[in-house]
């Protein structure tokens, strides 16, 4: 929301990948990092058996601000290792070398998103966030998450819940 003070959050699309009694932990799916490449990583991790361009110019984002050396993959369900976290049934998350290698050989998920650092809350601070309206929801969507352009992603996303950011307000309040 325009209210969020935090300018690491401003006009951010997370996608929530665990929330529970403990806290909360989502990826930022709508900062595109311009400073570095999938081929910068794959060349920083010693990864030289690329299956193709697209796979070498995949896109990287910030996915928020804590731990942002570690990198985090988005991806489709159908990839499963014992390193993933299934979402629910259309998306997964990985944290691990090899997903990362798969990829870069063209065997890994068939949707994915490649993320440095992640968001999370605290045990109850996300749901206190949401309840000052610091935060607006909306259900997923795979094109969204990995189709839409970087720049668009937001707005779209607004749209999906019937909201033009043109229209929300920099005043918060309960009705």
């Amino acid at each position: 929301m325009p209210t969020m003070g935090d300018p690491r959050f401003f006009r951010s699309l997370i996608y929530v990948c665990v929330h529970n009694a403990n806290g909360a932990l989502g990826l930022i799916i709508n900062k595109k990092m311009n400073s570095l490449s999938f081929s910068e990583i794959l060349e920083q991790l010693e990864i030289t058996n690329v299956a193709s361009t697209q796979n070498k110019t995949q896109d990287v984002y910030f996915g928020g601000p804590v731990e942002t050396a570690r990198g985090f993959i988005l991806h489709s369900a159908e990839y499963n290792s014992a390193d993933t976290l299934v979402v629910d049934n259309e998306i997964a998350m990985t944290a691990s070398l090899e997903i990362i290698k798969e990829l870069a050989a063209g065997t890994g998920p068939s949707n994915s998103l490649v993320a440095l650092g992640y968001a999370g809350w605290g045990a109850g601070q996300l749901d206190n966030e949401i309840q000052e309206n610091a935060w607006l929801s909306a259900d997923p969507d795979l094109d969204l998450i990995f189709n839409e352009s970087v720049d668009i992603k937001w707005d779209k996303a607004l749209e999906k819940v019937g909201v033009s950011a043109a229209l929300l307000s920099t005043e918060a309040g309960h009705a």
